[in-house]
Protein backbone atom coordinates (compact mmCIF):
# COMPACT_ATOMS: atom_id res chain seq x y z
CA UNK A 1 0.00 0.00 0.00
CA UNK A 2 2.75 2.13 0.65
CA UNK A 3 4.39 1.83 -2.39
CA UNK A 4 1.36 2.22 -4.58
CA UNK A 5 1.13 5.51 -2.56
CA UNK A 6 4.65 7.04 -3.18
CA UNK A 7 4.27 5.85 -6.99
CA UNK A 8 1.36 7.80 -7.38
CA UNK A 9 3.11 11.01 -5.52
CA UNK A 10 6.57 10.73 -7.87
CA UNK A 11 7.07 13.17 -10.23
CA UNK A 12 4.95 11.93 -13.51
CA UNK A 13 8.26 12.18 -15.60
CA UNK A 14 10.04 9.41 -13.91
CA UNK A 15 7.65 6.89 -15.53
CA UNK A 16 7.31 5.27 -19.06
CA UNK A 17 3.42 6.85 -19.21
CA UNK A 18 1.48 7.46 -22.32
CA UNK A 19 2.20 10.76 -23.61
CA UNK A 20 -0.75 13.39 -23.41
CA UNK A 21 -3.12 13.27 -26.00
CA UNK A 22 -5.52 15.21 -27.51
CA UNK A 23 -9.06 14.07 -27.75
CA UNK A 24 -12.31 15.23 -29.41
CA UNK A 25 -15.71 14.62 -28.31
CA UNK A 26 -16.66 11.72 -29.85
CA UNK A 27 -13.57 9.99 -28.39
CA UNK A 28 -15.41 10.00 -24.29
CA UNK A 29 -17.04 7.23 -23.20
CA UNK A 30 -16.77 7.62 -19.36
CA UNK A 31 -16.69 10.31 -16.48
CA UNK A 32 -14.59 10.52 -13.34
CA UNK A 33 -15.62 12.34 -10.80
CA UNK A 34 -13.14 13.59 -7.92
CA UNK A 35 -14.46 14.48 -4.52
CA UNK A 36 -13.72 14.59 -0.40
CA UNK A 37 -14.72 13.24 2.73
CA UNK A 38 -15.33 14.86 5.56
CA UNK A 39 -13.81 11.78 7.90
CA UNK A 40 -10.48 11.71 5.78
CA UNK A 41 -9.55 14.87 4.03
CA UNK A 42 -8.28 13.20 1.31
CA UNK A 43 -9.22 12.92 -2.32
CA UNK A 44 -11.41 10.44 -3.88
CA UNK A 45 -12.34 8.91 -7.33
CA UNK A 46 -15.28 7.16 -8.50
CA UNK A 47 -16.19 6.54 -12.53
CA UNK A 48 -19.12 6.81 -14.23
CA UNK A 49 -19.95 4.53 -17.86
CA UNK A 50 -23.33 6.76 -18.36
CA UNK A 51 -23.06 9.88 -16.08
CA UNK A 52 -25.35 8.86 -13.81
CA UNK A 53 -24.25 5.62 -11.79
CA UNK A 54 -21.04 6.93 -9.97
CA UNK A 55 -18.84 3.60 -8.83
CA UNK A 56 -15.65 4.98 -6.48
CA UNK A 57 -12.66 3.00 -7.67
CA UNK A 58 -10.97 2.32 -3.95
CA UNK A 59 -14.37 1.01 -2.39
CA UNK A 60 -14.64 4.28 -0.87
CA UNK A 61 -11.09 4.65 -0.17
CA UNK A 62 -8.52 7.34 -0.48
CA UNK A 63 -6.74 7.29 -3.97
CA UNK A 64 -4.19 9.95 -2.45
CA UNK A 65 -3.92 10.41 0.93
CA UNK A 66 -4.22 14.45 1.92
CA UNK A 67 -1.79 14.61 4.46
CA UNK A 68 0.96 13.38 1.69
CA UNK A 69 0.39 16.36 -0.39
CA UNK A 70 -0.57 19.50 1.92
CA UNK A 71 0.32 21.83 4.88
CA UNK A 72 -2.17 21.26 6.80
CA UNK A 73 -2.05 17.62 6.25
CA UNK A 74 -5.70 17.99 4.57
CA UNK A 75 -7.14 18.54 1.27
CA UNK A 76 -11.15 19.73 0.49
CA UNK A 77 -12.66 20.76 -2.83
CA UNK A 78 -10.60 18.87 -5.46
CA UNK A 79 -11.26 20.15 -9.09
CA UNK A 80 -9.73 18.58 -12.12
CA UNK A 81 -9.72 19.90 -15.92
CA UNK A 82 -8.40 18.84 -19.11
CA UNK A 83 -5.79 20.96 -20.54
CA UNK A 84 -5.96 21.97 -24.80
CA UNK A 85 -2.57 20.02 -24.40
CA UNK A 86 -3.72 16.93 -23.11
CA UNK A 87 -2.42 17.11 -19.71
CA UNK A 88 -4.77 16.31 -16.75
CA UNK A 89 -4.82 19.65 -13.88
CA UNK A 90 -5.74 19.51 -10.39
CA UNK A 91 -6.03 22.30 -7.95
CA UNK A 92 -7.38 21.69 -4.28
CA UNK A 93 -7.93 23.65 -1.01
CA UNK A 94 -4.97 23.10 1.55
CA UNK A 95 -6.86 22.66 4.64
CA UNK A 96 -7.88 20.62 7.60
CA UNK A 97 -10.88 21.53 9.80
CA UNK A 98 -10.23 19.19 11.97
CA UNK A 99 -6.71 19.30 12.52
CA UNK A 100 -6.78 20.49 16.48
CA UNK A 101 -8.84 17.36 17.07
CA UNK A 102 -6.98 15.00 15.09
CA UNK A 103 -3.61 16.33 16.73
CA UNK A 104 -2.14 18.00 13.65
CA UNK A 105 -1.60 21.29 15.65
CA UNK A 106 -2.36 22.89 18.65
CA UNK A 107 -4.58 25.51 17.64
CA UNK A 108 -8.28 25.17 16.16
CA UNK A 109 -6.92 27.16 12.48
CA UNK A 110 -3.97 28.29 11.56
CA UNK A 111 -4.35 31.58 12.77
CA UNK A 112 -6.44 33.50 15.13
CA UNK A 113 -10.32 33.21 14.26
CA UNK A 114 -11.33 36.43 15.38
CA UNK A 115 -8.73 38.33 12.59
CA UNK A 116 -8.99 35.44 9.80
CA UNK A 117 -12.20 33.88 10.19
CA UNK A 118 -13.47 30.38 10.06
CA UNK A 119 -11.14 27.69 8.51
CA UNK A 120 -8.43 30.49 7.64
CA UNK A 121 -5.75 28.62 5.44
CA UNK A 122 -3.01 29.98 2.61
CA UNK A 123 -2.81 27.20 0.46
CA UNK A 124 -3.82 25.73 -2.32
CA UNK A 125 -2.63 22.40 -3.95
CA UNK A 126 -1.66 22.26 -7.64
CA UNK A 127 -1.36 18.49 -9.18
CA UNK A 128 -0.83 17.43 -12.68
CA UNK A 129 -0.43 14.29 -14.57
CA UNK A 130 -0.46 12.49 -18.36
CA UNK A 131 -2.53 9.47 -17.52
CA UNK A 132 -4.80 9.75 -14.45
CA UNK A 133 -2.47 7.80 -12.04
CA UNK A 134 0.85 9.61 -11.39
CA UNK A 135 0.42 13.16 -10.28
CA UNK A 136 3.24 15.50 -9.47
CA UNK A 137 2.30 18.40 -6.87
CA UNK A 138 2.93 21.95 -5.77
CA UNK A 139 1.69 23.69 -2.75
CA UNK A 140 0.81 27.17 -3.85
CA UNK A 141 1.13 29.36 -0.65
CA UNK A 142 -1.18 32.36 -2.05
CA UNK A 143 -0.41 34.87 1.05
CA UNK A 144 3.11 34.89 -0.07
CA UNK A 145 2.69 34.67 -3.72
CA UNK A 146 2.56 38.49 -4.31
CA UNK A 147 2.76 41.10 -1.39
CA UNK A 148 -0.77 42.57 -1.37
CA UNK A 149 -2.31 39.03 -0.52
CA UNK A 150 0.15 38.58 2.35
CA UNK A 151 -3.80 39.43 4.47
CA UNK A 152 -5.89 36.80 3.11
CA UNK A 153 -8.18 35.02 5.41
CA UNK A 154 -8.71 32.08 2.96
CA UNK A 155 -8.14 30.64 -0.48
CA UNK A 156 -10.87 27.99 -0.85
CA UNK A 157 -12.58 25.67 -3.52
CA UNK A 158 -9.68 26.48 -6.83
CA UNK A 159 -11.37 25.85 -10.45
CA UNK A 160 -9.60 25.62 -13.46
CA UNK A 161 -10.77 26.61 -17.15
CA UNK A 162 -8.57 27.54 -20.24
CA UNK A 163 -9.07 30.75 -21.50
CA UNK A 164 -9.03 30.80 -25.22
CA UNK A 165 -8.31 34.42 -25.65
CA UNK A 166 -5.33 34.78 -23.89
CA UNK A 167 -4.56 31.24 -24.31
CA UNK A 168 -3.44 30.14 -20.35
CA UNK A 169 -5.01 28.27 -17.84
CA UNK A 170 -7.04 30.43 -15.39
CA UNK A 171 -7.53 29.40 -11.81
CA UNK A 172 -10.30 31.47 -10.13
CA UNK A 173 -11.09 30.59 -5.92
CA UNK A 174 -12.54 32.17 -3.40
CA UNK A 175 -11.04 34.81 -1.25
CA UNK A 176 -11.13 36.43 1.75
CA UNK A 177 -8.88 39.02 3.23
CA UNK A 178 -9.01 39.22 7.04
CA UNK A 179 -12.32 38.65 8.51
CA UNK A 180 -14.16 40.02 5.16
CA UNK A 181 -16.67 39.07 2.86
CA UNK A 182 -15.50 36.39 0.33
CA UNK A 183 -15.62 36.96 -3.40
CA UNK A 184 -14.22 34.99 -5.67
CA UNK A 185 -10.60 36.46 -7.65
CA UNK A 186 -9.48 34.79 -10.65
CA UNK A 187 -5.43 34.48 -12.05
CA UNK A 188 -3.37 33.61 -14.37
CA UNK A 189 -0.95 30.46 -14.17
CA UNK A 190 2.69 29.45 -15.36
CA UNK A 191 3.20 26.97 -17.97
CA UNK A 192 4.60 24.41 -15.16
CA UNK A 193 1.35 24.90 -13.66
CA UNK A 194 3.30 26.01 -10.14
CA UNK A 195 2.53 29.28 -9.54
CA UNK A 196 0.46 32.46 -10.19
CA UNK A 197 1.61 34.53 -13.34
CA UNK A 198 -0.83 37.64 -11.86
CA UNK A 199 -2.17 38.93 -9.23
CA UNK A 200 -5.64 37.49 -8.48
CA UNK A 201 -8.52 39.96 -9.50
CA UNK A 202 -12.43 39.72 -8.70
CA UNK A 203 -14.44 38.56 -11.38
CA UNK A 204 -17.54 39.45 -9.95
CA UNK A 205 -19.39 41.56 -7.60
CA UNK A 206 -22.75 40.81 -6.21
CA UNK A 207 -24.68 43.69 -6.21
CA UNK A 208 -26.75 42.86 -3.19
CA UNK A 209 -23.14 43.20 -1.20
CA UNK A 210 -23.90 39.38 -0.28
CA UNK A 211 -20.68 37.01 -0.37
CA UNK A 212 -20.32 34.32 -2.23
CA UNK A 213 -18.36 30.73 -2.88
CA UNK A 214 -17.47 28.18 -5.04
CA UNK A 215 -17.70 29.90 -7.97
CA UNK A 216 -18.15 27.32 -11.23
CA UNK A 217 -17.53 28.36 -14.80
CA UNK A 218 -18.59 26.44 -17.92
CA UNK A 219 -18.81 27.65 -22.06
CA UNK A 220 -21.45 26.65 -23.81
CA UNK A 221 -21.27 28.65 -27.17
CA UNK A 222 -20.27 32.15 -26.98
CA UNK A 223 -21.65 32.11 -23.09
CA UNK A 224 -20.09 31.59 -20.30
CA UNK A 225 -22.24 30.51 -17.21
CA UNK A 226 -20.72 31.08 -14.04
CA UNK A 227 -22.61 28.83 -10.70
CA UNK A 228 -22.05 29.49 -7.55
CA UNK A 229 -23.00 29.59 -3.74
CA UNK A 230 -24.98 32.73 -2.85
CA UNK A 231 -25.10 32.78 1.05
CA UNK A 232 -28.73 34.25 1.43
CA UNK A 233 -29.96 32.30 4.34
CA UNK A 234 -30.04 29.70 3.23
CA UNK A 235 -26.77 29.27 1.38
CA UNK A 236 -28.15 29.06 -2.36
CA UNK A 237 -26.92 28.15 -5.75
CA UNK A 238 -27.50 30.97 -7.99
CA UNK A 239 -25.68 31.80 -11.65
CA UNK A 240 -24.37 34.44 -13.82
CA UNK A 241 -24.17 34.93 -17.25
CA UNK A 242 -21.45 36.86 -19.76
CA UNK A 243 -19.82 37.18 -22.70
CA UNK A 244 -16.70 36.90 -21.36
CA UNK A 245 -14.18 35.16 -19.74
CA UNK A 246 -13.75 37.12 -16.75
CA UNK A 247 -15.86 39.94 -16.13
CA UNK A 248 -19.47 41.06 -17.22
CA UNK A 249 -21.25 38.73 -15.62
CA UNK A 250 -24.87 39.63 -14.86
CA UNK A 251 -26.95 38.68 -11.84
CA UNK A 252 -29.74 36.83 -11.80
CA UNK A 253 -31.78 36.04 -8.39
CA UNK A 254 -33.30 32.94 -9.37
CA UNK A 255 -32.39 29.93 -7.18
CA UNK A 256 -31.28 27.41 -9.79
CA UNK A 257 -31.12 24.38 -7.27
CA UNK A 258 -34.04 22.28 -5.49
CA UNK A 259 -33.30 22.31 -2.17
CA UNK A 260 -34.95 23.99 1.11
CA UNK A 261 -31.96 24.12 2.69
CA UNK A 262 -28.19 25.28 2.38
CA UNK A 263 -26.00 24.12 0.12
CA UNK A 264 -22.78 24.57 -2.15
CA UNK A 265 -19.86 23.81 -4.13
CA UNK A 266 -21.86 23.92 -7.74
CA UNK A 267 -20.03 22.10 -10.53
CA UNK A 268 -21.35 21.19 -14.15
CA UNK A 269 -20.60 18.54 -16.56
CA UNK A 270 -21.73 18.06 -20.31
CA UNK A 271 -23.46 14.50 -21.03
CA UNK A 272 -21.18 12.33 -23.39
CA UNK A 273 -23.17 13.21 -27.11
CA UNK A 274 -26.55 14.80 -25.52
CA UNK A 275 -27.50 18.52 -25.46
CA UNK A 276 -27.83 17.94 -21.59
CA UNK A 277 -25.61 19.44 -18.67
CA UNK A 278 -25.76 18.18 -15.33
CA UNK A 279 -25.68 20.08 -12.55
CA UNK A 280 -24.38 18.83 -9.25
CA UNK A 281 -24.41 20.63 -5.71
CA UNK A 282 -23.29 19.69 -2.05
CA UNK A 283 -25.87 19.59 0.35
CA UNK A 284 -24.45 20.04 3.45
CA UNK A 285 -27.40 20.77 5.49
CA UNK A 286 -28.39 17.33 5.57
CA UNK A 287 -26.92 14.39 7.43
CA UNK A 288 -25.85 12.38 5.32
CA UNK A 289 -23.99 14.96 3.28
CA UNK A 290 -25.10 14.20 0.02
CA UNK A 291 -24.99 15.38 -3.64
CA UNK A 292 -28.27 17.28 -5.35
CA UNK A 293 -28.19 16.78 -9.14
CA UNK A 294 -30.45 19.17 -11.37
CA UNK A 295 -30.77 18.49 -15.35
CA UNK A 296 -30.47 21.38 -18.07
CA UNK A 297 -30.68 22.08 -21.88
CA UNK A 298 -30.61 25.64 -21.85
CA UNK A 299 -29.38 26.45 -18.50
CA UNK A 300 -32.59 28.43 -17.81
CA UNK A 301 -34.75 25.47 -17.15
CA UNK A 302 -33.55 22.74 -14.36
CA UNK A 303 -34.91 19.41 -14.04
CA UNK A 304 -34.02 18.51 -10.72
CA UNK A 305 -32.71 14.63 -10.07
CA UNK A 306 -32.91 14.16 -6.46
CA UNK A 307 -30.11 13.45 -4.50
CA UNK A 308 -27.48 10.17 -4.52
CA UNK A 309 -29.67 6.99 -4.36
CA UNK A 310 -32.90 8.85 -4.28
CA UNK A 311 -33.62 8.50 -8.11
CA UNK A 312 -31.98 8.31 -11.02
CA UNK A 313 -28.37 9.47 -9.70
CA UNK A 314 -26.59 6.46 -7.69
CA UNK A 315 -23.81 6.07 -5.83
CA UNK A 316 -22.71 2.52 -6.19
CA UNK A 317 -19.95 2.05 -3.04
CA UNK A 318 -19.53 4.81 -1.10
CA UNK A 319 -21.62 7.56 0.75
CA UNK A 320 -21.13 10.84 2.00
CA UNK A 321 -19.32 12.36 -0.94
CA UNK A 322 -18.43 16.47 -0.51
CA UNK A 323 -17.61 18.80 -3.38
CA UNK A 324 -17.25 17.02 -6.46
CA UNK A 325 -15.60 17.91 -10.18
CA UNK A 326 -16.57 15.58 -13.12
CA UNK A 327 -15.36 15.43 -16.38
CA UNK A 328 -15.79 13.40 -19.20
CA UNK A 329 -12.68 10.85 -20.10
CA UNK A 330 -12.20 8.20 -22.93
CA UNK A 331 -12.92 4.24 -22.41
CA UNK A 332 -8.91 3.69 -22.28
CA UNK A 333 -8.48 6.42 -19.58
CA UNK A 334 -11.34 4.66 -17.67
CA UNK A 335 -9.72 1.29 -17.96
CA UNK A 336 -6.36 2.28 -17.10
CA UNK A 337 -7.50 4.33 -14.10
CA UNK A 338 -9.81 1.01 -12.66
CA UNK A 339 -6.80 -1.56 -13.63
CA UNK A 340 -4.72 0.32 -11.11
CA UNK A 341 -7.28 0.25 -8.69
CA UNK A 342 -7.99 -3.29 -9.42
CA UNK A 343 -11.79 -2.33 -9.82
CA UNK A 344 -14.09 -4.24 -12.38
CA UNK A 345 -15.08 -2.12 -15.30
CA UNK A 346 -16.33 -3.38 -18.72
CA UNK A 347 -17.35 -1.60 -21.78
Amino acid sequence: MLRSLLLLLMPACLFAQPKPKKYRAKDMSAYLMVYFKDADHSLHFALSKDGHSFTDVNKGEAVIKGDTISEQKGIRDPYIYRAPDGMFYMALTDLHIYAQKEGLRNTLWERDAEKYGWGNNRGIVLMKSADLIHWSHTVLRVDTAFPELADIGCAWAPELIYDDVNKKTMMYFTVRFGNGKCKVYYTYMNKEFTAMETLPKPIFEHPKGKEYIDADITKVGTKYHMFYASHDAPSNIKQAVSDSLTSGYVYDSTRVDSEKGGDEAPTVYKLIGENKWILVYDIYSIKPHNFGFSETADFVTFKNLGHFNEGVMKSTNFTSPKHPAIIQITQKEALRIADNWKMEMTF
